[in-house]
C-alpha cells in the first residue's frame, strides 16, 4: 500500500520559536524522499510533525487527500523506524515484529503468519525466538524495519535508522531498504545527515535550511546544480574563492585576485549577472594540481604552496595554501612540501553565486 503525502504550508514551533516556516512538499505514491540538511535545519521536526509527534501550528498534512493534521500518530496510517531502533529488550524478535499487530487486535495465528512473512522478506528466517539483545546491529535494524512494515503502513518514516551501524554494514543495509521500498511500492520519507546516503537511496532530495526548503529535486540535479551557496556547501562544494567577474558573451572574464589568476572561462553564471563579486564554490575532488605557470585551459587557477601531504592509498593528498585559504587536492605524483603549485578547477566544476558589487 502507498499513498500521496501533501504538506501544505506547514509551520511548527517550540514555544515561541518557529522551526518550520511554511513548508510545502508533494510526495507521490511510492516515492522515496530524503530530508537533508545541517543540524537545526528542521528536518527532524518536519518528520515528527508528519508522524504526529509534534503538532503543526498552521498548515495541513494530507495522506491520500485526507487531512490528518489533527489526528493522533496511530490514526495516520504511518510507521516509523527510529534512530535508536526502540526495540523492546524483554521481547524476542517475533514479538517485536508483531507488536503493532497485537495493538491492532489481530488474532495470534494471523500475527504469527504475518511475522513469518516479514522475517522471510528481511532474511531473518529462524531468528524469531531469539532475544533482540543477541542480535548484531544490522539485524536489530532489520527487526525495527520489520516491525514498521508488518502493519502495512501507507507512509514509512525513517529517522536516521542507519547512523548506529558501521560503514560497511550501513552500505549494505541502505541498498536493502531501497530495494524493499521499491518492491513494496511504499511511500517513504527518510531523514539523514549523510549526503551519500541520501544520494544513493532517494528519488528526490529535499534540502532544508533554517526551517524552509532551499531546494528539492532528483539527486543528480541537486548535486550538479545547487540552487544556492548553502546548498552547494552542504552538497560538498565547501571550497570557496571570492572572485571579481564580468559576463562577456558566453564566457566569464575573471580578474586577477589575491587567490586566483586572471582567466576567461565558460562557467555557468547566475541569471541576470553582469559584473560583480562572485563566490566560486567547488569540491576538492573536482580540483587537480598543476604547475604554477600552467595555461588555464578553461579553468580557474589558484596559485599556492603545498603545506601538508599524506598518502591514503592510490593517490597523494595535499593541503595547498592559497591566499588566506587552504584546499585539499588529490594528485597521483609525489611532491615536495613547500612546492609552488596551482590548484586547477575546471569551469564546469565551479558553482558561482553573487555576493555583491565589485569593490572600487
Amino acid at each position: 500500500m502507498s499513498a500521496r503525502l501533501e504538506i501544505d504550508r506547514v509551520e511548527t514551533a517550540y514555544g515561541s520559536t518557529r522551526v518550520l516556516k511554511g513548508v510545502s512538499l508533494d510526495v507521490a505514491p511510492g516515492e522515496f524522499v530524503a530530508l537533508l540538511g545541517s543540524s537545526g535545519c528542521g528536518k527532524t521536526t518536519l518528520l515528527r510533525t508528519i508522524a504526529g509527534f509534534l503538532a503543526a501550528t498552521s498548515g495541513a498534512i494530507r495522506v491520500g487527500g485526507r487531512d490528518i493534521s489533527r489526528e493522533p500518530p496511530d490514526k495516520r496510517g504511518m510507521a516509523m523506524v527510529f534512530q535508536s531502533y526502540a526495540l523492546w529488550p524483554h521481547m524476542n524478535v517475533a514479538q517485536n515484529v508483531g507488536y503493532g499487530l497485537r495493538l491492532k487486535g489481530w488474532a495470534r495465528p494471523r500475527i504469527a503468519a504475518r511475522v513469518d512473512e516479514v522475517l522471510a522478506m528481511l532474511k531473518l528466517d529462524g531468528l524469531g525466538a531469539r532475544n533482540v539483545a543477541q542480535l548484531s546491529g544490522g539485524q536489530r535494524q532489520r527487526v525495527a524495519l520489520g516491525r514498521a512494515l508488518a502493519v502495512d503502513p501507507a507512509i514509512l518514516l525513517l529517522d536516521e535508522p542507519l547512523s548506529n551501524l558501521d560503514a560497511r554494514i550501513r552500505e549494505d543495509v541502505r541498498h536493502e531498504i531501497k530495494a524493499l521500498q521499491k518492491s513494496l511500492g511504499i511511500t517513504a520519507i527518510h531523514v539523514t545527515h549523510d549526503r551519500e546516503e541520501a544520494m544513493v537511496m532517494a528519488d528526490r532530495i529535499v534540502i532544508l535550511d533554517s526551517g524552509t526548503i532551499a531546494q528539492v529535486g532528483p539527486p543528480e540535479d541537486v548535486y550538479n546544480r545547487p540552487a544556492s551557496a548553502c546548498v552547494a556547501s552542504f552538497m560538498g562544494a565547501t571550497n570557496v574563492v571570492r572572485i571579481d567577474g564580468r559576463r562577456d558573451g558566453d564566457t566569464l572574464a575573471v580578474a586577477e585576485g589575491p587567490g586566483n589568476r586572471a582567466a576567461r572561462i565558460a562557467a555557468r553564471v547566475p541569471a541576470g549577472f553582469g559584473a560583480g563579486r562572485l563566490a566560486a564554490h567547488f569540491r576538492s575532488e573536482a580540483a587537480e594540481l598543476a604547475e604554477p605557470d600552467a595555461p588555464d585551459g578553461d579553468a580557474l587557477l589558484l596559485p599556492g604552496r603545498i603545506v601538508q601531504a599524506a598518502y591514503p592509498g592510490g593517490v597523494w593528498r595535499y593541503a595547498v595554501a592559497v591566499g588566506e585559504g587552504q584546499f585539499m587536492v588529490d594528485d597521483p605524483h609525489r611532491r615536495t612540501l613547500g612546492s609552488a603549485v596551482a590548484v586547477r578547477v575546471p569551469a564546469d566544476a565551479l558553482h558561482l553565486y553573487e555576493t555583491g558589487p565589485t569593490p572600487n
